[in-house]
């Protein structure tokens, strides 16, 4: 009776749990049927190691820049800008390396600069003139898609160096050469794949040991244990797929090592703490001693960086600069973070959330695309799904209170 009783109460708990986070698991769910459905439409095309890698080099740029659009949409903020930012850097990045003859590095190291002074010059009259984000970065956007013409002289150039586009068509190299089933398997990128699952595991079993200890546990011990392994299948299966190719991406490596920065961030920092306290209430935020304006300033310079970032990987996956480089990655981008879960009032939003967002989009791009459904249809089905997910953010925030 009694091992009924506390059977019948795990079940009540996790019912709980899963109403009160309906809008993560959701989001992971959709991911999965997603693809799903579109491994079996394609005839196994998505899961294909190639075409894995490829999923991966074409949306590496969204999701570094769906990080900093998190930090500024959590802020209570949007920025427009980021997509012909990203584009005018790459131009800069060209005129640099192509026709000037400079240093790699040190040209990477000018553009990424320069990408944080545009976010930060921006970020200065959001935050100490109050004109409206939206503004601001709506007059950014067309500020730098006319630069970038200015700057190639309305025509595309490159090639760029070698040793530039290994930063987004390079891989980390196998230190052995093994076959298997007779096909080159890169055994250093399985074993960065397990050693990357183990230590995620390790510390989610850390933090669950510390939340216990103070019983400030609130996941059945169930989900835990199924999320931990959902983990481990995707982690490892994903790392399988890419070794049987040509191992780890050098873009995947800057790419996993942001989420991880900025995760930390979001989660044990003061500054993260005090992005979430402003996006849910700014007066409140600035009444208990956090000076808002630097803030602001602050995340509107992350998101320059790294929109300067994702212009130089795109511009090195493409070898070339051309005018039209970044039309409309703000817009993939801003849904990738909504779709994630983020709030349109602040406030709201994981990264995890934001990197999942955005390969959901990225994997429905390479599905309809692998399966011939035209652009047009494409752009529709992408608005329907942006739109049902900011409904269902309501829909549930409406619901709560």
């Amino acid at each position: 009776m009694a091992q009924a009783t506390e059977t019948s109460r795990d079940k009540i708990d996790i019912l709980h749990f899963v109403k009160a986070n309906i809008r993560d698991y959701a989001l992971l769910i959709s991911l999965l049927i997603i693809m799903a459905y579109f491994q079996y439409s394609t005839n196994g095309t998505l899961f294909m190691p190639v075409n894995m890698t490829n999923i991966i080099l074409q949306n590496s740029y969204i999701v570094i820049m769906a990080l900093g659009m998190l930090l500024i949409i959590v802020a209570g903020h949007i920025d427009l800008s980021v997509g012909s930012v990203s584009g005018f850097i790459g131009a800069v990045a060209a005129v640099f390396m192509v026709q000037w003859k400079m240093d790699t590095a040190l040209a990477v190291i000018i553009c990424l600069a320069l990408g944080a002074i545009i976010g930060a010059l921006q970020g200065y009259f959001v935050a100490f003139y109050r004109i409206p984000a939206f503004i601001v970065t709506l007059a950014g956007m067309l500020v730098f898609k006319g630069l970038a013409l200015t700057v190639l002289g309305g025509a595309s150039v490159g090639p760029f160096p070698k040793e530039f586009q290994l930063l987004s068509s390079g891989y980390v190299p196998d230190v052995t050469t093994f076959q298997l089933f007779g096909q080159p398997f890169n055994v250093l990128a399985m074993a960065i794949g397990v050693i990357v699952t183990a230590l995620i595991i390790r510390a989610n079993v850390k933090e669950r040991s510390n939340q216990l200890q103070h019983s400030m546990a609130e996941e059945p011990n169930m989900i835990f244990l199924g999320r931990n392994i959902l983990i481990a299948i995707g982690f490892l299966g994903f790392t399988y797929l890419m070794a049987r190719y040509r191992g780890l991406p050098n873009v995947l490596i800057v790419m996993f090592a942001l989420i991880v920065l900025f995760t930390f961030i979001t989660t044990r920092t003061t500054f993260g703490r005090r992005i979430y306290a402003l996006g849910g209430n700014e007066k409140a935020a600035k009444l208990s001693g956090i000076n808002t304006e630097r803030l602001i300033l602050l995340t509107f310079t992350i998101m320059g960086a790294l929109a300067g970032l994702a212009g130089l990987i795109f511009a090195a996956r493409l070898n070339v600069a051309t005018p039209k480089a970044g039309l409309g990655f703000e817009l993939d981008v801003i849904a990738a973070c909504f779709i994630g879960g983020a709030a349109t009032t602040g406030g709201v939003g994981k990264v995890v959330g934001a990197v999942i967002g955005a390969f959901l989009m990225g994997v429905m791009n390479n599905g309809m695309s692998i399966m011939g459904i035209g652009i047009d249809l494409q752009q529709v089905i992408k608005g329907v799904v942006l739109m049902l997910a900011v409904f269902l953010d309501v829909y549930y925030k409406q619901k709560a209170g």
